[in-house]
């Protein structure tokens, strides 16, 4: 994973159409590799996700691909803090046409390895031809190497924190170049305390949630970090959701004193800033507090490590102050479609780009943040 020298060959790279049927195959074989990696549930999601038969499903939801091409070198900026998360968006380039240049998590990460390692392999045999289109790089913050991979770029995708984004922006792009970001967000959650008390597999919903939260430390933009109850019965879902929760996240997760302290902290500059009620707990693996309205501001003294504010209301429409364009994900038990769509329809919050059900939340979708990268990655050729 050293640098790359191959910018040349990059930059020659001819465009593919969208969804290529090499790198079809390129991906159908990758997917074989990583669905038998048993360590890493994340690994295998990503290669469960990349399997040739759910990309020729995601290829029949365009209509226009044959007057599509990549729109040439993409470089893509991934977060230190979200394993595979590059694998999703080189995934995105390459599909949607283009020669990558990826940027590799700051941290060192055994998922990380796995992959690369295993897309090196691919690329020295079967697979060489699409070598010129697959570039990993790996380098700490540096202004030099910013610039010179967004000099060449005609796309440049920035994952991560509103820093990084400002830091990336100090070097220019080519004047035809465009940008995407995904910059710092939040999540929530929606109950309904009715639907859960009658639920049979609380169990299984307690492991979903898990997946939603404590499987990333909450660190990802996905995490719900409110949990709003709807319903008649909330004391009662309340004190078995968090229980059956709390049963599972002490017998999986590791919780580092610095962690405890840190969500503490978090506490304490919430209570001094606003009216909540904190839930006392035997320990420290879920903190809770409860509040009696919520807007953006409450996000100044959100943490991660499992830190829920959570708030009981009568309607959907109540989560209203918090759906400013930072929220990303609404979560959901026992809600209807038909009543998300209602909300979505007579309220047209400005944030929320998708509501999802518990443990499905880090599911990658080619529309991400309200961007179809498929069309945003490739350009339209018109012939007339």
């Amino acid at each position: 994973m050293q640098l790359t020298d191959n910018l040349e060959g990059l930059i020659n790279a001819k465009p593919l159409v969208p969804f290529d049927d090499d790198v079809l195959e390129f991906f159908g074989d990758l997917s074989k590799q990583l669905t038998k990696v048993r360590e890493y549930s994340d690994v295998a999601t990503f290669g469960f996700w990349c399997r040739k038969a759910a990309l020729l499903k995601e290829k029949s939801n365009y209509n226009d691909l044959d007057k599509r091409l990549g729109k040439g070198v993409v470089f893509h900026s991934t977060p230190s803090n979200v394993p595979v998360n590059f694998a999703f968006s080189l995934a995105a380039g390459l599909l949607a046409g283009n020669a990558n240049i990826v940027r590799l998590p700051g941290k060192n990460f055994e998922q990380v390895e796995i992959i690369v390692n295993a897309v090196n392999e691919l690329l020295a045999g079967k697979h060489k031809n699409l070598a010129p289109y697959i570039n990993f790089v790996k380098y700490p913050p540096n202004k030099e190497l910013h610039d010179k991979f967004s000099a060449v770029c005609d796309v440049r995708v920035i994952w991560g924190g509103d820093n990084t984004i400002n830091e990336l922006r100090q070097s220019p792009l080519k004047p035809r170049a465009t940008e995407l970001t995904f910059a710092d967000r939040y999540s929530v959650a929606v109950i309904n305390a009715d639907e859960y008390i009658n639920a049979q597999d609380k169990e299984k919903i307690a492991q979903d949630f898990y997946n939603d939260t404590y499987f990333t430390d909450q660190n990802a933009c996905t995490s719900p970090r409110i949990v709003y109850w709807l319903g008649s019965n909330i004391d009662e879902a309340k004190s078995t959701f968090w229980g059956k929760l709390h049963t599972l996240v002490k017998s999986k997760y590791e919780l580092a004193p610095v962690q405890s302290v840190g969500k503490l902290s978090a506490l304490y500059k919430a209570a001094a800033n606003m009216p909540i009620n904190y839930c006392k707990s035997a320990d420290n693996y879920i903190t809770r507090a409860e509040i009696n309205n919520t807007d953006e501001n409450l996000m100044e003294f959100k943490y991660n490590s499992g830190f829920f504010f959570e708030q009981s209301i009568a309607e959907l429409k109540e989560i209203l102050p918090i759906c400013g364009e930072r929220l990303q994900t609404l979560t959901y038990y026992g809600l209807s479609n038909d009543e998300l769509a209602f909300f979505f329809t007579e309220h047209r919050p400005k944030g929320i780009d998708r509501a999802v059900p518990f443990g499905k939340s880090m599911d990658f979708s080619l529309v991400w943040d309200g961007h179809d990268l498929i069309s945003q990655l490739s350009r339209k050729v018109i012939i007339s």
